[in-house]
């Protein structure tokens, strides 16, 4: 399969309560470093002629004006957590500007969590200014594109919650996981990239640990894996990148990724 050369951003490398959380005063959230301020997990893919997201967490307004995001084609959502969705809302600056509907991919068991999150964008009265969404319903089993950009979804596990990883080309995402069913690793291998999340040194019910993480990208002998999705428990960027083994790193928000294209 041919797909394009893609520019990966990070819009947030946090989890679900962003580095610094509210409160704290560990020597993480205290720290001066800008690598450990991290907004919700979402990252920005575009290619020549296409621009989508996965996720529109709480930090979505904030993510596209620091990226400069002036035309936005679709958002793909991994899950219906609220650090994941609760900022779709903000789609309707898009929808102004492009007089379109906002293309949302996303599974059955998501689009009801958008419906019961958003009702009011699926009135049939619509009241001026309300945000336009064009739900397409994907499951694991069927490769879609978007624009240019082809899509295979990857069902992980977070604890027993069905989440979708992507990829595009050859760049795996992969987000609130803490299990891959031997058929969807399969869809993983080759991947030149990996994005994947590694939530703190210490095993969690419900997300990759930093060992597990390393374990499961050597594994599938993945060139270049980076960590996402982290907790203010996993340490401060620059001395736990020193722990990493080669080929592995901790993404940071703002860090961009050039992914080359390949042709039949």
């Amino acid at each position: 399969m041919s797909y394009p050369a893609l520019t990966i951003t990070f819009l947030g490398t946090g989890t679900s309560s962003g580095v610094p959380m509210i409160a704290c005063e560990c020597p993480i959230c205290t720290s001066p470093d800008p690598k450990d301020n991290r907004l919700r997990s979402s990252i920005l893919i575009q290619s020549a002629t296409t621009t989508l997201v996965v996720d529109s967490g709480p930090d979505f307004r904030y993510q596209m004006l620091r990226a400069k995001v002036k035309h936005l084609d679709a958002i793909l959502f991994t899950h219906s957590h609220k650090d994941h969705l609760a900022g779709l809302d903000d789609v309707r600056a898009f929808n102004f500007f492009s007089h379109e509907p906002m293309q949302i991919y996303a599974s059955e068991f998501t689009q009801e969590a958008i419906v019961r999150e958003f009702p009011y964008a699926f009135y049939e009265a619509r009241y001026p200014g309300l945000p336009e969404l064009k739900l397409n319903t994907i499951s694991n089993t069927i490769p879609f594109m978007v624009g240019d950009i082809p899509v295979t979804p990857i069902l992980v596990w977070h604890l027993k919650m069905p989440v979708l990883g992507f990829r595009f080309g050859a760049f795996t995402y992969i987000t609130d996981a803490n299990r891959i069913d031997e058929e969807e690793l399969a869809k993983i291998k080759g991947s030149e990239v990996l994005v994947l999340n590694a939530l703190r040194k210490e095993q969690h019910i419900s997300h990759f640990s930093l060992p597990e993480a390393i374990a499961l990208s050597q594994d599938l002998q993945i060139p270049e894996t980076y960590f996402t999705h982290l907790s203010h428990q996993m340490g401060k960027h620059q001395e736990v990148s020193r722990e990493l083994p080669p080929g592995i790193s901790f993404a940071y928000d703002g860090l961009r990724l050039q992914i080359p294209g390949s042709k039949d």
